[in-house]
C-alpha cells in the first residue's frame, strides 16, 4: 500500500505593535532588562482586567483580507486552560470558534505545480513568558521566568492539512512570510521568535 504525507501548519506571528495585547506595557521586550516590561495584568494578579489592543485587531484583519478570508461581524475571545509556568494566570486569552478571520486561501507553487492551500482561520491571542532552564539534570536544577514577552500580541494563521510535500510547506511559509512583511504587521524574523511554526504531519493511504 502506498502512503502520502499530510501536512498542516500553524504559524504564530508576533505583531508589530507598540504595546501588549491586553495592557499598556511596551511590547519591545527583546533587549529590555529582565521583567521590566510587566504590570499587574501581565503578572496575572487577581482583580486585573484586560483591555484589547485595537492595532493588533486591525493587523489581524489586514492579514485575513490579504489571505482572502471572510471577516465575520462578530468575534469573541476565549480562556484556554494553560497549566504551564510561563503564563502565570493559568489560562491564555485566545480565540477558537469565532476568530477574526476564517475560510481563506494561499496559492503556492512547488515542484512546478500550482496548489491552493486553504486557511482555516486567522486568530489573535497573547504570547507567553520565556523560561530559562538552569543546571538541567542536576539536583539544583531550576527555571527562571522572564515575563517581558508575556502578553505580546500573537497572531496565529492555521492552514488546513492541504500540503503533501516539504517543498509545498516551504513554499507556503515563504509566501506567507513575504505577505506579512509587505503588510508591515510583523518583523516576521524567525531568529527572534516573531515568526514560529508548528507542523502537524501524518500519513494516510494515497487517495483516502
Amino acid at each position: 500500500m502506498d502512503y502520502e504525507t499530510v501536512i498542516g501548519l500553524e504559524v504564530h506571528v508576533q505583531l508589530k505593535t507598540q504595546s501588549k495585547m491586553f495592557c499598556s506595557c511596551r511590547a519591545d521586550y527583546q533587549t529590555a532588562p529582565v521583567n521590566s516590561r510587566v504590570c499587574p495584568v501581565c503578572l496575572g494578579l487577581p482583580g486585573t482586567l484586560p483591555v484589547i489592543n485595537k492595532k493588533a485587531v486591525e493587523f489581524t484583519i489586514m492579514t485575513g483580507l490579504a489571505l482572502g478570508c471572510e471577516i465575520p461581524g462578530l468575534t469573541k475571545f476565549d480562556r484556554k486552560n494553560y497549566p504551564y509556568p510561563d503564563l502565570m494566570k493559568g489560562y491564555q486569552i485566545s480565540q477558537y470558534d469565532m476568530p477574526l478571520a476564517m475560510n481563506g486561501q494561499l496559492d503556492i507553487t512547488a515542484d512546478g505545480q500550482d496548489r491552493r492551500v486553504r486557511v482555516e482561520r486567522v486568530h489573535l491571542e497573547e504570547d507567553v513568558s520565556k523560561l530559562q532552564h538552569v543546571n538541567g539534570g542536576n539536583s539544583d536544577a531550576h527555571s527562571l521566568v522572564d515575563v517581558n514577552r508575556s502578553g505580546v500580541p500573537l497572531m496565529e494563521v492555521v492552514s488546513h492539512p492541504d500540503m503533501r510535500t516539504p517543498e509545498e510547506a516551504r513554499s507556503y511559509l515563504t509566501k506567507l512570510h513575504s505577505i506579512l512583511q509587505y503588510l508591515g504587521v510583523s518583523t516576521a524574523k524567525a531568529a527572534d521568535g516573531s515568526f514560529r511554526c508548528d507542523a502537524n504531519i501524518s500519513l494516510r493511504p494515497v487517495g483516502q
